[in-house]
């Protein structure tokens, strides 16, 4: 029976572990320490955030927010900070002996407050039947009211040294409602020169 095999023993490289353990704590390093190159990109990218935040709040300053609507196919426009609540059209009352502007009153949760149409209001020509399906309604101090429109676009933010003042024969509309036309023909009215209007005034005991 031939004598068993020696069991050979590998000899263990220790030098070769060293160097593994030292390129590992460099490369932990360079993880936890930016390189020259990556802080130079840091610092670009924290430069640019800096010098944009100073654009941003300069566009931002001044700007007002209001809510856009469409009324015979005409969008405007009227500062957010005049308009209480967007209600949709029900149940409207004829109100006999009114002026031809206001169509009516409603109930909205107690208060009872006149309907107004723009179109007729500022004695504009009819263009096209529209869905008068909503009720945008305004209010400021004492004064509230609501205004017809067809679609309610959403809200948003302009910058007055945007708008450009309208011509009398571009809409019709009276200098003393109007803020200005913005892009795209936005007629931009003046929420508190229309609040100020006592002529829509329907008491409640009417």
């Amino acid at each position: 029976m031939p004598p068993p095999k020696e069991k050979r023993t590998r000899a263990i490289d220790w030098q070769a572990i060293y160097r593994r353990i030292e390129t590992g704590h460099r490369e932990l390093e360079r993880g936890a320490t930016p390189t020259a190159a990556e802080k130079k990109e840091v610092f670009r990218k924290r430069a640019q955030k800096l010098a944009g935040e100073p654009a941003v709040e300069e566009a931002d300053r001044g700007s007002i927010e209001v809510i856009q609507f469409l009324l015979a196919y005409e969008r405007y426009a009227i500062e957010t900070s005049y308009v209480r609540e967007v209600y949709p059209l029900k149940d409207i009352t004829p109100l006999p002996g009114a002026p031809p502007f206001v169509m009516g009153i409603v109930n909205v949760r107690g208060r009872i407050l006149s309907v107004v149409d723009l179109k007729k209001f500022f004695d504009l020509p009819e263009k096209g039947l529209g869905e008068l399906n909503k009720i945008i309604i305004l209010a400021a101090d004492e004064m509230e009211f609501g205004i017809l429109a067809d679609e309610i676009v959403g809200t948003g933010l302009l910058h007055p040294d945007d708008l450009q003042p309208a011509l009398p024969t571009f809409s019709g509309i009276g200098e003393e409602y109007l803020k200005g036309l913005a892009e795209g023909g936005l007629i931009v009215l003046d929420g508190g020169m229309i609040l100020a209007d006592r002529r829509i005034i329907v008491n409640e005991e009417a």
